[in-house]
């Protein structure tokens, strides 16, 4: 919803939006007085978090420098990253004081999403979809429709972007969800140790992120998605070959999160921008990443039963998956045309010529 709302109103009034519904949800959680209002405020901040991201990111490739926008696109996966061991840090703190350590974890996101809110209200509207809003309003361009996406010729960009953020997904999702289940009930180790090791997997990621940030708007991209797709399928077959036990579980953390910036989810943010025009760009990004969530919720209900075969099973089941992922981004979606890059030359060269002669205004 939130991206297609962004391609008809605005980038800027559907964030802003957003993070007022957020900062709302993170209120009633701060003074929840029982289970019931848990729920609800979940609820908002998981409709708002979700609801935001399309339009957000949208907004950041359209205001990028030329040449620039998958750095700066990159740029926001490297502070999701830096946000999650924050958290977690934050969490040593309050952790042992029960319901007022988590109102106070509550608290901690209200006060983040009114400081976000602030600093949005000062941001300017993407003057893409400001010129693409004229063009809808004098009649030179058809209004955003989900049809036009789902039957016109940007169908195969958003089946195969999609299809391609599914199945890398799995294996971030499963990791996400079952990596301490394996460290304590495979490896043997307790949830201190789990949760340090991860720590070091998200170390490793953060610096992959910035290598990506390096090379991601240059000749050498695909260059670094081929070497990194096979970097994972390599971090799975090591615990699929050897053993599940700590050590593999590590080495296999390490490679992973390192490998994983350069031919996972941070990509498919980088060619949602891409492969479509102003006026789908963000619902082309919300289908994509909502489709991602549903496929990554039915692959979670049978991963235990996967785990019960044997857990090595598991980490060839997520090899063959990032296999499948990889092809999809090499053969398919990263053959495309790129329609952002186009539309701002196009911009460029617009404004160019609208522009009254420097010397006559002298």
């Amino acid at each position: 919803m939130g991206g297609n709302l962004s391609d008809r109103f605005g980038r800027k009034r559907i964030f802003t939006l957003t993070i007022i519904v957020y900062a709302i949800g993170a209120a009633i959680l701060v003074a929840a007085p029982g289970v019931g209002a848990l729920y609800i405020g979940i609820i908002l901040i998981g409709f708002a978090s979700g609801a935001d991201l399309p339009p957000s990111l949208a907004m950041i490739a359209e205001v990028a420098p030329e040449g620039h926008h998958g750095k700066m696109v990159s740029l926001s996966h490297v502070l999701w990253i830096t946000a999650i061991p924050v958290v977690n840090v934050f969490g040593v703190f309050v952790g042992g004081m029960g319901a007022d350590g988590a109102r106070i974890m509550y608290a901690h996101l209200l006060v983040m999403s009114l400081l976000v809110l602030v600093l949005r209200m000062w941001l300017p509207e993407s003057p893409m979809w400001t010129a693409n809003k004229l063009a809808v309003d004098t009649g030179r361009l058809d209004r955003t429709s989900i049809k036009v996406l789902l039957t016109g010729s940007f169908r195969p960009a958003l089946i195969g972007l999609s299809l391609f953020f599914a199945f890398s997904n799995i294996a971030a999702n499963t990791l996400g969800q079952f990596t301490v289940y394996l460290y304590v009930n495979v490896g043997g180790t307790d949830v201190s140790v789990a949760s340090a090791m991860n720590l070091i997997g998200l170390a490793c990621g953060f610096l992959g992120m910035l290598l990506l940030m390096t090379i991601v708007d240059s000749k050498y991209r695909m260059v670094g998605f081929a070497v990194g797709a096979i970097a994972v399928i390599i971090s799975f077959l090591i615990p699929g070959v050897l053993g599940v036990t700590v050590v593999t579980l590590v080495i296999m953390g390490v490679i992973y999160n390192f490998a994983n910036g350069f031919a996972g989810e941070p990509l498919f943010k980088v060619w949602s921008q891409e492969l479509f025009p102003t006026e789908h760009r963000s619902t082309a990004q919300g289908i994509g990443i909502a489709f991602t969530r549903a496929v990554a919720a039915a692959v979670a209900l049978v991963t235990p039963a996967l785990i019960e075969l044997g857990p090595q099973v598991l980490f060839f089941f997520l090899a063959g998956i990032i296999v499948i992922a990889a092809c999809i981004g090499f053969f398919w979606v990263s053959r495309m045309s790129h329609v952002l890059q186009q539309e701002k030359s196009e911009g460029v060269e617009e404004a160019a010529a609208s522009a009254p002669d420097a010397s006559a205004q002298h």
